[in-house]
């Protein structure tokens, strides 16, 4: 992830520092986590409220439209001998062993999906299962917003807390 981050912040210079970590939080694998990491090394301690909210503002913003549209474009993609075989794989990953938790236990299990920060899951991960498992809005998007709290205050507490900083090298 700190690659990816690097890479980055590398090819978007010139831009200001708070438009760098919006972009990453609004990225895909990086998300909320790779935002808040880009925002302590670019933005520093100082700004740690200032990077909450951008990191938040650009993590929440690509998931309505994958909680409204990803299912539809899915379907239009697998029309494509091109496409098909890849959507069919996104499709089993996210509805596979890792919708279990969101399956069984839906709100909850859609909190604690996007808000543990484990490699694989994250707002973008939950809100395509919460779609293909045809979760209503009314329960993702919330859960969603809860669960990215919880990533937050996960992600703060060891990337500004000076003995966790030393210890990840940031």
């Amino acid at each position: 992830m700190e690659s990816l981050v690097n890479w980055f912040t590398e090819n978007l210079d010139g831009l200001p520092k708070e438009w760098i970590v919006f972009i990453i939080s609004m990225f895909p694998i990086l998300e909320l986590r790779g935002g808040l990491i880009a925002a302590r090394l670019l933005m520093g301690s100082a700004e740690m409220i200032k990077a909450i909210f951008i990191c938040f503002a650009g993590n929440i913003l690509p998931i309505p439209f994958i909680l409204l549209f990803i299912t539809k474009i899915f379907d239009k993609l697998k029309q494509t001998k091109r496409f098909k075989p890849m959507v069919e794989k996104l499709e089993s990953k996210a509805t596979g062993k890792k919708s279990n938790t969101i399956r069984k236990y839906e709100f909850i299990g859609l909190i604690l999906f996007v808000g543990i920060p484990l490699p694989g899951t994250g707002a973008w991960t939950g809100s395509l299962i919460a779609a293909l498992l045809g979760v209503k809005l009314k329960k993702s998007i919330p859960a969603i917003c809860i669960g990215l709290v919880m990533a937050t205050t996960i992600m703060c507490i060891a990337l500004y807390n000076p003995w966790l900083g030393k210890l990840l090298g940031v």
